[in-house]
């Protein structure tokens, strides 16, 4: 069974301009892989406001594949897999509308939210932030790099796996009320955690 963390960075404020792709792969309780990449959006259409926040300007991705080019890549990884995203809600709708934008199924994958497992698991922490998991964690990052973001979900994943006493980042749903997120050929279930 494979685990990836996955996290995207958008050109503007549509969910459908992805411009970045990370992925941190675990196995055995440790990051062992972590991929970036550039996605040319359709329209090329760039907010001042998300530049300033991840610094991809178009120029940047000019070369770059578009999105079903970028995933292709990785389809193989992402089948079966369980994917783990920061505020899943977010990547995944971005993965869903960058789909819908090119009129292609969804892969069959479970998915997990790193920010509602720190929330029950280290609900002390005045926020559930990245970059408040990271300084909990200890860990330093450049935020809002995809590749960096998803190795520290990645990172955060293991952790909590261990706060809880889990063998794996699969089985933390289990011990906290989870309910598994999951992306299906014609639709998808949000990932959910019971108060």
């Amino acid at each position: 069974m494979k685990t990836i963390a996955i996290d995207f960075e958008t050109a503007n404020e549509q969910r459908g301009s992805a411009c970045s792709v990370g992925l941190a792969w675990i196995e055995d309780n440790a990051v062992v892989r972590v991929e970036e990449r550039l996605i040319r959006p359709r329209d090329m259409r760039f907010s001042s406001f998300n530049i300033a926040i991840h610094g991809i300007r178009p120029e940047h991705v000019e070369d770059a594949g578009e999105f079903p080019e970028v995933m292709d890549e990785f389809a193989d990884d992402f089948r079966d897999a369980t994917m783990i995203a920061h505020n899943a809600a977010f990547d995944f709708s971005v993965w869903r509308a960058c789909l819908d934008a090119y009129r292609q199924s969804y892969p069959q994958l479970s998915y997990l939210c790193s920010v509602k497992m720190a929330q029950k698991v280290w609900p002390h922490l005045g926020s559930h932030k990245l970059n408040v998991l990271a300084d909990h964690l200890g860990l330093r990052f450049k935020h809002h790099n995809a590749a960096e973001d998803a190795a520290i979900c990645a990172e955060a994943a293991i952790a909590i796996a261990k706060s809880v006493a889990a063998s794996h980042v699969r089985d933390v749903p289990a011990m906290i009320g989870m309910k598994v997120g999951r992306l299906f050929s014609d639709g998808y279930a949000p990932c959910t955690v019971r108060k």
